[in-house]
């Protein structure tokens, strides 16, 4: 399933994020594996200083596995499906993991640009000068 994720960057977490990133070491030892870096490198950040990206997450409870990845340097505003589950053939069990690869997570990124600026770039901006991104 995907999920739009709306949160706002904890206080202070802006260096130790941007270093797990660089490091590529955000989320590890998750099951999620890179979805994390993905994730980061299609965030988009918003008019009002909070942050949104598609989430692919297998759980059912939504980021059950990844929320204790992303409380770790977020707060989690919203989590909320991103398209009709009964479209979903990794939910209809027509083709299991279907999220991995399924075009719909490419137009809801495509979508996402519509948004705001890429985060990453506020985050690097934002670690630089020491202040929240």
């Amino acid at each position: 399933m995907r999920y739009l994720v709306k949160a706002k960057l904890k206080a202070g977490k802006e260096r130790p994020l941007l270093c797990a990133i660089d490091q590529q070491e955000l989320g590890a030892g998750s099951i999620a594996g890179d979805e994390y870096l993905h994730d980061m490198a299609q965030a988009r950040q918003l008019d009002d200083g909070t942050v949104c990206w598609v989430e692919v997450c297998f759980c059912q409870t939504p980021l059950e596995e990844e929320r204790p990845y992303w409380e770790e340097y977020f707060d989690l505003l919203q989590i909320k499906n991103a398209h009709d589950r009964r479209r979903c053939r990794d939910l209809n069990g027509i083709e299991p993991w279907a999220c991995c690869d399924c075009d719909c997570t490419q137009r809801l990124e495509s979508e996402m640009e519509k948004r705001g600026p890429k985060f990453l770039p506020a985050l690097r901006t934002a670690s630089a000068e020491g202040k929240t991104a």
